[in-house]
């Protein structure tokens, strides 16, 4: 019983550590902030949040991102706290600046976010449409717009 105390108080500090190294990620990249902020949004684009979306949405920030999952609700509190500061225009220049395939992994991540729940309803298909014509996709075409 002893040893279970320190290493609990342990993994809480080591948890802390890794919230704040996420959350400084986030915040020292405002391209990164703007994407988490877009796949968001796209959890919320149906008006309910379902936990496969958040699992989704989790591994997706693990894989990509190197973002520990268990800091997704600091770094979401600090987005929300923030996301006045970014709006819509600066986001879309942002963007505008990804390398082509960094712009169709954050389209991809979208349309995974989207389908994680097994439907796919109007409003989060007009989301991704309108997402895909700010990062250069023709989704008609299957490809990018070319300049």
């Amino acid at each position: 019983m002893g040893d279970e105390k320190p290493q609990s108080l342990f993994a809480k500090v080591k948890s802390m550590i890794e919230t704040d190294k996420n959350v400084r990620l986030v915040a020292g990249d405002p391209t990164l902030s703007a994407e988490l902020l877009l796949l968001f949004r796209m959890i919320l684009a149906d008006g309910t949040v379902r936990e496969v979306e958040i699992d989704m949405l989790k591994r997706i920030c693990a894989e990509e991102f190197d973002v520990t999952p268990s800091a997704l609700d600091a770094i979401y509190k600090y987005l929300a706290d923030m996301a006045y500061e970014t709006s819509a225009t600066q986001s879309a220049e942002m963007f505008k600046e990804l390398s082509l395939e960094r712009r169709q992994k954050l389209l991809d991540h979208m349309i995974a976010i989207a389908e994680a729940d097994g439907e796919l309803v109007a409003s989060e298909v007009k989301l991704i449409e309108r997402t895909a014509t700010l990062l250069g996709f023709d989704l008609k075409s299957h490809g990018p717009i070319a300049d």
